[in-house]
């Protein structure tokens, strides 16, 4: 993207790596570096932060009516494909690769409900164990999987067994970075 703008608008941000809330002033000059999965990660001369997709307005029209992608399904009905299509549009704010082809979902797993509806469970890590963004990137999919259809409640874990490498990223994830 590497686009600059100026924030019409003071918005809530999050500091990344540390995962801190902070308020971006209307008027700051910002470069724009990823908008995927509905957020956008913009630079500062402080540094990184995530602007989340219910603030990007503050980054002017052409953000604002950006529509959040919706996960793939193709019926309409749960399934767990529909899961991890929706894990799928989530994406750490550093990386363009979404957290299923980074290799960062280690489990999911389903269960019906008394209503009928459905509770899931996914176990995550991180790329690194010391970021603060893992809480926001956790409850980005949390949020994602609930908007699915039938779905009562999502519960997304972070765990840290095995240790996330490189080898887990997706033949796919590696070449959407360049590494084949």
């Amino acid at each position: 993207m590497n686009e600059e703008i100026e924030l019409v608008r003071d918005c809530s941000a999050t500091a990344i790596p540390a995962g801190h809330a902070v308020t971006l002033p209307k008027g700051q000059r910002v470069l724009v570096t990823q908008s995927l999965g509905g957020n956008v990660t913009v630079r500062t001369n402080e540094g990184l932060y995530q602007i989340a997709v219910f603030d990007r307005g503050a980054l002017g029209e052409g953000f604002a009516d950006l529509a959040e992608p919706a996960p793939e399904n193709h019926s309409g009905e749960f399934s767990e494909d529909a899961v991890w299509n929706a894990l799928k549009s989530c994406f750490d704010p550093e990386i363009p690769v979404n957290i299923v082809d980074l290799g960062l979902i280690y489990d999911l797993s389903i269960e019906e409900s008394d209503s009928k509806k459905f509770r899931v469970s996914v176990k995550m890590t991180l790329t690194a164990q010391g970021c603060g963004m893992g809480p926001s990137i956790a409850n980005d999919a949390k949020s994602k999987i609930e908007r699915l259809p039938s779905v009562d409640s999502a519960d997304v874990s972070i765990v840290w067994d095995p240790v996330w490498n490189p080898q887990m990223i997706s033949a796919s994830g590696k070449k959407a970075l360049g590494l084949i």
